[in-house]
């Protein structure tokens, strides 16, 4: 099965409560299969994400993984990350890509072509598709099928990142029907039988 080396997105939990996320971050990035962390934290306040994203740019430097700001363009701008994702109710795509300039930036795109094209047409650098599973991160909204990611590659080279429920026992099945990048979250921060370190290394 073809795959790049690193094909994971890992989402940050809702909370970093722990000193400790730090060390277990910086397990994860070594192992080389993180190409994008996104920095998603709702009910924070803005100085407290800011304080957490500078310790977290430091790390993903070290490791060349690209940190993702959720929602918030002048924030990614401001800590220096090297993107945003935004939500379809978050944030205006037109004015995103303008502040943005050269950053990448990502669209949710639930299960929608309408909604890939348009994300397409304003200039985003990669679309999100979901939810393809159950998830345990967020109430779903959007199931999503294979049928539409097909459809996404047949129109436009974009990547798309594979959204929801993704665990070890599905990962394959999301990667073979041509997603470039699965995102993951609950599988690594939820999960009451793996460590973080040990959930990662079954996606191989």
């Amino acid at each position: 099965m073809k795959k790049t080396k690193k094909f994971i997105y890992l989402i940050s939990p809702n909370k970093i409560l722990s000193k400790n996320f730090y060390k277990i971050l910086t397990k994860l990035f070594k192992t080389q299969k993180i190409y994008y962390f996104q920095l998603r934290l709702k009910n924070e306040r803005k100085n407290k994400i800011i304080k957490i994203a500078k310790k977290v740019k430091k790390i993903t430097k070290k490791y060349n993984v690209k940190l993702i700001i959720n929602d918030d363009p002048h924030l990614a701008n401001k800590i220096g990350a090297e993107g945003c994702h935004i939500g379809q109710k978050d944030f205006d795509i037109k004015k995103a890509r303008k502040l943005l300039k050269n950053k990448i930036l990502g669209v949710t795109c639930h299960n929608s072509i309408i909604l890939a094209r348009k994300a397409i047409k304003n200039g985003a650098d990669y679309i999100a598709l979901g939810s393809f599973f159950r998830s345990k991160t967020k109430k779903v909204k959007f199931f999503a099928d294979f049928n539409t990611l097909k459809i996404v590659k047949k129109f436009s080279k974009i990547d798309v990142v594979a959204i929801g429920g993704i665990n070890y026992q599905n990962y394959k099945k999301v990667l073979l029907n041509k997603a470039k990048f699965l995102a993951i979250s609950g599988y690594i921060w939820k999960n009451k039988i793996l460590s973080p370190e040990k959930a990662l290394k079954k996606l191989k």
